[in-house]
């Protein structure tokens, strides 16, 4: 089952490389309309696009998960039910295209709402208690994208179709296409995970770590960019847009300063996912659609493979998902630790790597651009951060000891996920270079004074040394400051936000359904009818029993008394 998913996707995806370069070099875009079914004068169409932007997001999206499923192989081997894991991998792929490909709300919504569900079952793969509580997280959070994306086709009725492709250019000024805007917006961001819907994210890290590879940035994440994208015409000038700049921007540093205080592999690598979907957000509330659009693919070749790396790593761990705990792995697995380190480093925006070409283009339009000194702090604040991070996580994981075990072996032989490892790790050395040629057809020119241009390599040394410093803290360090514990805890759990979205929610609702309980269901409710009532009867029975075994007399009476009234009743 593995090798022929692997092989469809694959060839699927090469199939999507050799039309995109023809859709690209003759610009051609093709609607495909074919009717399913036709009941007297009403019919049901379903509608394709295909142009270059959907058939590259595609060739992306197909891509990953044919690795992930060969990666799947080797990894989830002591899974009984793998066929079941590869065809929800599957389901899901097919939901991502079918959000790709339709010009159309409703199908567009059937692909949104299959990548929520689909999403569901995988965090919830491993069941326990902490699965559960992530799954009902994700798939709340994303419920609220789901209602909102519902109340964009309701209001799209006034139009008289769905397929929003038609008219987005001429209608962007109506009044209801500003509603519409803002529901898709709000919408794109819970999928996206930007503040104030962000906690989900970190969450999801209780699924399979392929999942994580295919969730975190090849699919589901990106869904709510890519909508984004394609409502791109209806956004611009929009005062919601300014807004979303700052969250996202917000989005970005918080993600960034939270990465810090984590001690979990895989939550770290998704919350520098976090951090690249904010500067996309960002990007694209600037109104510069198809540098989020180079940005929504460069990041995510390196993200699949770091996830890929920290699986392995976890496998050789024990399972022990703690950096604490690793270190000195460079010495015993070598082949995974290059995959790792280019990741990481493409991750920084080292030049030349995949991340370095669509980071620095961004970093250096905000530059050009006349916004104000908070989003230009954000923006280079959060990529200073990013470095920051890595370093640290490379100084846990390359430099330290080793403290798991004192006899341990680690071995780096595991040919079947080295190979998948190996296919990303080559995407992500050329695809930087590959898109940038692809994409824009003619190039930026970027004119900016010196120390303008070098900032993205002045805050890169000051979050690389800051790293450094980070990781060699011991209990006389001057850097202690960072652990002060309000500070520390404000920070290390997300501004709080995991705590907002969940308790502060439903304690309100839970308090007040346990005071209904107390004093309502088990207090006057349970008095006045069920156990009211048992006692009144049991009291009556209580009485005539006594009559009845003490007085025969009595009861002799009572019983012919009965026995006239019902004879009366009858004859009347």
């Amino acid at each position: 089952m593995c090798f022929i998913s692997f092989f469809f996707l694959f060839f699927f995806k090469l199939m999507n490389f050799f039309f995109m370069i023809y859709f690209i070099s003759e610009n051609v875009i093709l609607f495909l309309k074919g009717k399913i079914i036709s009941f007297n004068s009403m019919n049901i169409v379903m509608s394709i696009i295909l142009n270059w932007m959907s058939l590259l997001f595609m060739m992306f999206v197909l891509m990953i998960p044919s690795s992930v499923i060969y990666y799947s192989k080797s990894y989830m081997s002591s899974e009984l039910n793998l066929n079941r894991f590869i065809i929800l991998v599957m389901l899901f792929v097919f939901s991502m295209i079918l959000l790709i490909v339709s010009p159309n709300m409703i199908s567009i919504f059937l692909g949104w709402d299959g990548l929520g569900l689909v999403s569901y079952c995988l965090v919830i793969y491993y069941q326990n208690i902490k699965s559960y509580n992530a799954g009902m997280l994700t798939a709340l959070s994303n419920r609220i994208g789901d209602v909102m994306i519902l109340m964009v086709i309701s209001w799209m009725m006034n139009y008289g179709s769905w397929n929003y492709i038609f008219y987005l250019n001429f209608m962007s000024n109506d009044y209801s296409m500003k509603i519409i805007s803002i529901l898709v917006i709000i919408a794109a961001m819970t999928k996206s995970a930007q503040i104030p819907f962000s906690s989900w994210l970190p969450a999801a890290m209780a699924a399979p770590t392929p999942v994580s590879a295919l969730v975190h940035f090849s699919t589901l994440v990106t869904a709510g960019v890519y909508l984004l994208i394609r409502f791109n015409m209806l956004l611009i000038d929009m005062f919601f847009l300014k807004f979303l700049l700052l969250l996202s921007g917000l989005t970005m540093l918080m993600a960034g300063i939270f990465a810090n205080y984590e001690f979990d592999l895989k939550k770290i690598i998704a919350l520098s996912t976090l951090s690249q979907l904010g500067l996309m957000m960002s990007i694209l509330s600037m109104g510069l659609s198809e540098l989020a659009f180079f940005h929504l693919l460069t990041p995510a070749m390196f993200k699949a493979l770091l996830f890929m790396c920290s699986g392995v790593i976890i496998h050789m761990m024990n399972d022990n998902q703690d950096i604490r705990f690793m270190g000195g792995i460079s010495l015993y697995i070598p082949m995974t630790s290059l995959c790792m380190n280019i990741s990481n480093l493409a991750l920084c925006g080292i030049p030349f790597l995949a991340g370095f070409y669509s980071k620095d283009l961004i970093l250096e339009m905000v530059s050009m651009s006349n916004l104000n000194m908070l989003i230009f702090f954000l923006y280079y604040f959060s990529t200073g951060l990013t470095m920051f991070y890595t370093i640290r996580l490379l100084m846990y994981l390359m430099i330290n000891d080793y403290n798991l075990f004192s006899v341990y072996n680690l071995y780096d032989e595991d040919y079947i996920m080295l190979k998948s490892m190996f296919l990303l790790l080559f995407m992500s050395l050329i695809v930087g270079s590959f898109l940038m040629w692809m994409i824009f057809n003619y190039p930026y020119m970027i004119y900016l004074p010196f120390n303008l241009k070098m900032m993205v390599i002045y805050v890169s040394l000051i979050g690389l040394f800051m790293g450094y410093l980070v990781s060699n803290m011991s209990i006389y360090s001057l850097n202690k400051f960072l652990m002060i514990y309000n500070l520390s805890n404000f920070l290390s759990l997300m501004w709080f936000m995991p705590n907002l979205s969940t308790y502060g929610l439903n304690y309100f609702f839970l308090n007040y359904g346990q005071g209904l309980l107390k004093n309502i269901d088990m207090g006057w409710m349970e008095l006045y009818s069920g156990q009211g009532m048992f006692n009144i009867i049991k009291n009556y029975s209580i009485f005539y029993y006594l009559y009845q075994m003490n007085n025969y007399k009595i009861y002799l009476f009572s019983f012919i008394l009965w026995m006239m009234i019902f004879y009366f009743m009858i004859l009347i």
